[in-house]
């Protein structure tokens, strides 16, 4: 048994004075107790449950500051971003994966996060030939967060297009791909590493996005866990959103909520770009809402609208996406300052005498639990 003790503790009921944690040799948490003495506890200030974060790349963080060169062409955007992120990634090989990532699973245990969910699309050799074991890079991950000891929730990423119209994965991408035989193998040997990992890990999947599967892919993809946490990119750019209306005739997060049943178990990530309807419809679905706010202001995605979704009783939660910067108070920051400028208003994700911070603070923990299962 361990214990800790806080002069301060944000617990379920609210502030609380001199609170005395103990935690079985299981890892969980056996008693909290309110108005007790220290005695040989572990003693600290202030003491708060830990988000979640729920969306992470984490190959990603090496890459930080090499896309912050304005091009020759003079206009950047998340397209040109994207172009260099495809060239780096094939420099990169499994030891050089495990090692970013356990550098930025320490990062986030820093800065305060206690868990990942760890969107992993990143699968093959460079020309896109499985390595040995199908999830080698799966493997790398998971060996990570063994090495640092945050909680890992790993979603590995269907991904058989290059855009909605079907065209063949070319240059970094063909790291990414997958047909549904071999996505299904790939699953089975992650969930084998994942295994071997304390009992709060958790397997889910993902697909990448309506630009990189079919909409019978993600049923197939849903299907190998049913009761798994489910994620998926959508709606992240204006390009984005055109060139999904273009071939399936429906902005994205309409297409995907009428064709699919989307539920709690599922987290659209960004869902940037949504009209009144949708986010209303998002809202009333059950699935998270996964936040990227600082990724998404570097990439220039937009605004989310936080206002109508938290409204409507929308669950959202926030994740470090491209982890270009790893803190759970600037993306709570980030998300509401986001809202300040689009609405000219101040306080805006706050209930009525709310606190902004605390409101936000518990939308984070709540969503991001059930975004990692």
């Amino acid at each position: 048994m361990q214990e800790i003790f806080a002069r301060t503790a944000l617990t379920p009921q609210g502030w609380q004075d001199n609170v005395r944690v103990t935690i079985d040799d299981g890892g969980r948490i056996a008693a909290v107790v309110p108005g007790a003495a220290p005695g040989t506890a572990h003693v600290v200030p202030v003491l708060l449950p830990a988000p979640a974060n729920l969306h992470s790349h984490t190959f990603q963080r090496a890459m930080a500051g090499l896309a912050e060169r304005r091009g020759q062409a003079g206009h950047d955007s998340f397209w040109t971003w994207r172009e260099i992120m495809y060239r780096f990634l094939d420099r990169l090989s499994p030891q050089d994966v495990q090692a970013v990532a356990a550098f930025a699973f320490m990062e986030m245990l820093e800065a305060g996060f206690c868990a990942v969910a760890e969107f992993h699309y990143l699968h093959h050799q460079p020309g896109g030939a499985p390595y040995d074991d199908i999830a080698e890079m799966s493997a790398r991950v998971v060996a990570a967060a063994g090495e640092t000891g945050i909680g890992l929730t790993l979603l590995p990423v269907l991904y058989r297009h290059g855009g909605a119209d079907r065209r063949p994965l070319a240059g970094g991408q063909l790291r990414f791909g997958n047909d549904r035989d071999a996505f299904e193998r790939l699953v089975t040997r992650a969930e084998a590493h994942v295994a071997a990992l304390p009992g709060d890990a958790r397997l889910g999947a993902a697909a990448h996005s309506l630009r990189a599967v079919e909409v019978d892919d993600i049923r197939a993809a849903v299907a190998l866990r049913p009761q798994a946490p489910f994620h998926i990119h959508i709606a992240e750019q204006v390009a984005e959103v055109e060139e999904i209306r273009a071939v399936h005739g429906a902005r994205p997060v309409a297409f995907l909520l009428g064709e699919v049943a989307v539920d709690q178990r599922w987290c659209l990530i960004h869902a940037t770009h949504m009209e009144e309807a949708e986010t209303r419809a998002l809202a009333r679905c059950g699935a998270v809402a996964g936040l990227c706010p600082i990724t998404e202001a570097n990439l220039g995605d937009g605004i989310f609208d936080g206002a109508t979704f938290r409204e409507a009783g929308g669950t959202l939660g926030v994740g470090s996406d491209s982890n270009v910067r790893i803190s759970v108070a600037e993306e709570l920051r980030q998300l509401e300052y986001s809202q300040r400028l689009g609405l000219r208003a101040r306080a805006v994700l706050a209930p009525p005498g709310g606190s902004c911070g605390r409101t936000l603070y518990e939308a984070a923990l709540a969503g991001g639990a059930q975004a990692l299962g």
